[in-house]
């Protein structure tokens, strides 16, 4: 049986109609014969929401009882009994009670798809994992119910439910959302038209995202290299100047204008050497783009038009920046430059912008000095005047009569010409040409290929071999000036690869895809075998069509090691390429090998914290948990001996001792279960509004009479918390107060209203805690200083902090002024957020 298809519809926030659209797409589903199932929809209590599961199977919930109330819950194996083809499991992000199946909804889920079923879901925007912090900041409320976003990219389909800040507000202030009772604190708080319009934003823009995930997989499955102007992509072409960072501004400003707009700057390596730019300025221009929200992209291309076309085809780029060229006039003559070309073999699906700056026209020096070799336009130079340029001079020596040595210091000079432009070869053309003119011309006998003088003769053959000993030396020259050129390009690649690397900004397929690009290919991957007889598999792969089967399928393979190789499709690679295409492989190896360890690390920790936490519980159970039970059962042997007759006082001395060392065990357990709900994330509060007058002084139960002081003023606002977590913290903390206060000082419990808060301050007057240690205390299984054994197993503050957090609280601890130690703990006032964001339990049960 294969896995289910999860079909999620998303919203960007409460009330949208997420669950009306599932149970709508539900009754189409009935109505074309398929088995469909309602596992769990929650309708809170909207007429229109409840009138759509008439009509539709229901599973019945499991029932599940949790601090003396009863709720319901998916029961998942009732839905797997059931087996039906679709089922419909509403709220995914939702937490399940204590003593469910699963921790999460999401799992109950999972656990359906594995069975084959397919499954209709619902979340909303704000309870993705990732995007926490950013909700906060737009709405001031934290969300306690997430959802791991790799859970909802996996789903087959995602739908966005979308409506207006001003549509869904009407909806609010018609009751069809919330209760009447509840509309103006929502209206006044989460549902503001700011906080709406955000989440709307990113509902759409991370709905965008994963849609160009879905049209790049396309592309590549089908080999798409046609440009689909779907989004704005803007590519930037920089040439290392100071105009770069006024293109790479100009083109954000041009993304902003789109939707979803991104910027791509490329700088284009040469291998020739004269496009070479300080490093300096490169990575100036690449911070300003990465701080902007762009990418950075280095390429290695001869032909800077064609590479950085290609590379604007290979990134579906809709739009090209350059700037205007840096030469002058006279410069034109050697070509139309970069930006022209780029313009002219663009065609219809790629715009290109040409960009003034302050470097315009102000000429970009001479290649020469950049140590440039030979160009083609200087060969060509070469060839013409190491033909031509011997007739034109004999033409003119024909009609002005210098002498034969004037004449062959003349030719001489042509011959350095052709050899300082085009090198040896039309140096060679050029001195056999004007040996063969000056023979017939000036060398007596005239106009015979004979020569009278033996004098003349060596005069000619010192002229040519002046010749080809100059254009020997600049080929020379230009042959060394290119391989240092070429060095330079590739130490500047494997310079800005090795930092990439070394900061950790570069991952298996980022690196891939640098590869890709650098290179000019189709696609990169990295496969790897276990050894000889094994498959090949693909660890990491960029590009279209990449050759995953076998290396030798590919048009460049590179070993790395016996069993790992780097496979490049696209063209056949120059053996001078190859050098770097190394080390591209065995650094990629090593961010395979360095994510493995990684991973092996952070196995390593858990098993590590684990191993901890268990070898300071069995600590806690050798000794905190044996002494009093070793002080139980020795009074129940005592009560049970026939040997001695106790007196009543003996009797109920010794009950009283049964009873105290009852209480601590139950105490201790009850720490140790409630630091294992913490630990595996299952505690779940139940928030209400609660008055601290009613859960203060309970908390006081069991400390010794006057140890406390209380000062809990009457007029404090309520506050949202579960009072149960709230009891169990404060008593742990006065428990620890009380523990280390001296015996006549009595701990002090006050409360006060700060803004849209209240704190809970309790101040002892014992030892305190230094700066260092006052975030160690919160640890599990910490005791500060000489702390006894059998004072406790270190759990109290630890379980403190865990509950005042799962309430949407603070716990910190600070110095009591003139000594001691104060325990501060924050709560939210009531109403000072949207009341149906207050239940972390069950957020989509009362504003979905």
């Amino acid at each position: 049986m294969g896995r289910g298809k999860l079909r999620i519809y998303l919203g960007a926030a409460p009330g949208v109609g997420k669950t009306y659209a599932m149970l709508s797409e539900a009754h189409r589903r009935v109505e074309r014969g398929t088995d469909c199932v309602v596992a769990f929809v929650e309708h809170h209590g909207r007429p229109r929401t409840e009138v759509m599961l008439h009509g539709l199977e229901q599973v019945a919930r499991k029932e599940l009882e949790y601090r003396g109330t009863t709720f319901t819950e998916m029961d998942v194996d009732a839905v797997l009994a059931r087996s039906p083809q679709v089922a419909l499991v509403d709220e995914l992000a939702h937490t399940n009670i204590p003593g469910s199946r699963n921790a999460k909804r999401w799992q109950d889920v999972e656990e359906l798809l594995a069975a084959g079923i397919d499954v209709v879901s619902t979340v909303n925007i704000q309870h993705l994992e990732s995007l926490g912090d950013v909700v906060e900041s737009i709405t001031g409320v934290r969300q306690r119910e997430t959802v791991p976003d790799e859970v909802v990219r996996r789903a087959d389909q995602i739908e966005l439910v979308d409506m207006s800040p001003q549509a869904l507000r009407r909806r609010m202030a018609h009751g069809n959302i919330y209760q009447p009772d509840k509309v103006d604190a929502a209206l006044s708080n989460y549902f503001r038209p700011g906080n709406l319009t955000a989440l709307r934003e990113l509902a759409l823009l991370w709905v965008a995202d994963r849609v160009d995930e879905y049209l790049k997989q396309y592309r590549s499955d089908h080999r798409v290299s046609k440009i689909w102007g779907s989004r704005e992509r803007i590519v930037v072409g920089l040439t290392g100047g100071p105009e770069g960072r006024t293109l790479i501004r100009r083109a954000a400003r041009l993304a902003e204008k789109g939707a979803g707009g991104e910027v791509l700057a490329v700088y284009i390596a040469s291998s020739d050497g004269l496009t070479a730019a300080s490093p300096k300025e490169l990575a100036v221009q690449r911070t300003l783009v990465e701080d902007l929200g762009g990418t950075f992209h280095h390429v290695v291309g001869d032909d800077i038009p064609a590479a950085l076309l290609a590379f604007a085809r290979g990134v579906n780029a809709t739009q090209i920046v350059l700037g205007v060229s840096r030469r002058k006039s006279w410069q034109y003559v050697f070509g139309p430059g970069v930006g022209a070309t780029v313009a002219r073999d663009s065609g219809p699906d790629l715009d290109v912008h040409l960009i003034t700056h302050d470097e315009a026209g102000k000429g970009r020096g001479l290649p020469v000095g950049r140590g440039a070799r030979l160009g083609r336009s200087r060969i060509i130079w070469g060839w013409l005047v190491g033909v031509l340029g011997p007739a034109v001079l004999a033409a003119v020596l024909n009609t002005v009569h210098l002498g034969l040595a004037n004449d062959m210091l003349l030719f001489l000079a042509v011959t350095v010409a052709a050899a300082l432009l085009g090198g040896l070869l039309p140096a060679l053309a050029s001195a056999a040409v004007g040996s063969l003119l000056l023979n017939y011309f000036y060398t007596p006998p005239l106009h015979r290929w004979t020569i009278a003088d033996p004098k003349n003769i060596v005069a000619i053959v010192i002229f040519v071999g002046v010749g080809v000993s100059v254009a020997s030396v600049v080929d020379l020259a230009a042959r060394r000036t290119h391989q240092a050129a070429r060095l330079r390009a590739e130490s500047e690649i494997l310079s800005f690869l090795a930092g990439n690397v070394l900061r950790g900004e570069t991952g298996l397929e980022e690196l891939l895809e640098r590869v890709r690009e650098t290179f000019g290919m189709e696609s990169a991957a990295l496969l790897e075998r276990a050894s000889e007889h094994d498959p090949w598999t693909c660890a990491g792969r960029a590009g279209l069509g990449p050759a995953v089967e076998r290396p030798d399928e590919a048009d460049v393979d590179v070993p790395v090691g016996d069993h790992m190789a780097l496979a490049l499709t696209g063209r056949v690679l120059p053996a001078e390429d190859r050098r770097v295409l190394a080390a591209f492989a065995a650094q990629a190896a090593v961010v395979l090998d360095r994510r493995r360890l990684q991973e092996e690390a952070d196995r390593a920790r858990t098993l590590a914290e684990g191993n901890r936490i268990r070898t300071a519980l069995l600590a806690a159970v050798s000794h905190d948990l044996r002494t009093p039970l070793a002080g139980i059962k020795a009074s129940v042997s005592s009560l049970r001996s026939d040997d001695v007759a106790w007196s009543e006082e003996d009797q109920a001395e010794l009950l009283e001792g049964i009873e105290e060392g009852a209480d601590r065990l139950d105490h201790l357990v009850g720490n140790l279960l409630d630091m294992s709900r913490l630990q595996t994330g299952t505690v779940t509060p139940l928030i209400r509004e609660v008055d601290l007058d009613e859960v203060v002084p309970m908390a006081l139960v069991g400390v010794p009479e006057d140890s406390v002081e209380l000062e809990v003023p009457e007029t404090l606002p309520m506050v949202d918390v579960d009072p149960g977590l709230l009891e169990r913290s404060v008593a742990n903390l006065v428990e620890n107060a009380v523990k280390y206060s001296p015996p006549d000082r009595a701990v002090l419990v006050a409360a006060s209203a700060i803004a849209d808060r209240v704190e809970v301050r309790i101040v002892d007057r014992g030892p305190g805690v230094p700066d260092e240690a006052k975030e160690r205390i919160f640890e599990p299984f910490q005791r500060y200083g000489d702390a006894p054994r059998g004072a406790g197993v270190g759990l109290g503050l630890a379980v403190a902090r865990g509950f005042a957090e799962a309430m949407g609280g603070t716990l910190t601890a600070e110095d009591t002024p003139g000594g001691g130690l104060t325990m501060v703990l924050t709560l939210r006032a009531a109403g000072s957020r949207a009341q149906g964001l207050l239940h972390p339990a069950e957020p989509e049960r009362q504003v979905t």
